[in-house]
């Protein structure tokens, strides 16, 4: 890809945690949702599921939109992997109260998937961005307290790292942003494989 292009990056993802840190980052995305369902993706392995769920959205809003040289599709997803289960966002919330009630005091590793395409150049990379998630020994009360804000229901995992649920979470290893929906180390690096400095996003 050409450098001296000014690119403009299309977010597949109706998620506004993910637009938040690209906006933090200078890079001002352009969101369409995919609408894709999620439960046609088979939970193998977190690794798997995440990295199939965001090529599909990527390349799902990719194939509707008109040929612009200079558009990159992002596409992210989330899963968490906790005690060899993949858990996405709980159905309902009593769902949430009891991943709550097996989570709390224990640790899971947080996998989000990321694929890049080149809207013209059909240049594609991807990669899986993982953090190990140590909750912390909430109590009942909390769990009902934080079931009953809603939050779990909108999320992988039935947690957030960067609204309520920040403070059930002890500790990470790993990526912040990556746990919160995108990494952007990541991120640079899927572009740079496609020959697109990061910094040629920042908007001026």
């Amino acid at each position: 890809m050409q450098t001296d292009i000014a690119y403009r990056l299309i977010l597949a993802s109706a998620s506004p945690a993910r637009r938040a840190l690209l906006t933090g980052a200078g890079i001002d995305a352009e969101v369409i949702v995919s609408g894709v369902d999620e439960s046609v993706v088979e939970h193998e392995d977190a690794y798997t599921t995440s990295l199939a769920l965001a090529r599909m959205k990527a390349r799902t809003v990719a194939a509707e939109l008109p040929a612009d040289p200079a558009a990159l599709v992002l596409g992210c997803d989330s899963v968490l992997e906790f005690e060899n289960e993949v858990f996405g966002k709980p159905a309902d919330p009593v769902e949430a109260a009891k991943r709550w009630s097996r989570m709390r005091g224990k640790s899971g590793v947080l996998h989000t998937g990321h694929h890049l395409t080149g809207l013209v150049s059909g240049l594609q990379a991807e990669a899986v961005g993982r953090t190990v998630v140590h909750f912390a020994d909430v109590s009942d009360a909390e769990i009902d307290a934080y079931v009953a804000s809603g939050e779990p229901l909108q999320v992988a995992g039935a947690f957030t790292l960067d609204g309520r649920g920040g403070a059930f979470v002890d500790r990470i290893e790993g990526d912040p942003g990556n746990v919160i929906g995108l990494s952007l180390p990541l991120l640079r690096n899927l572009l740079a494989q496609m020959g697109v400095p990061i910094t040629s996003l920042w908007r001026h």
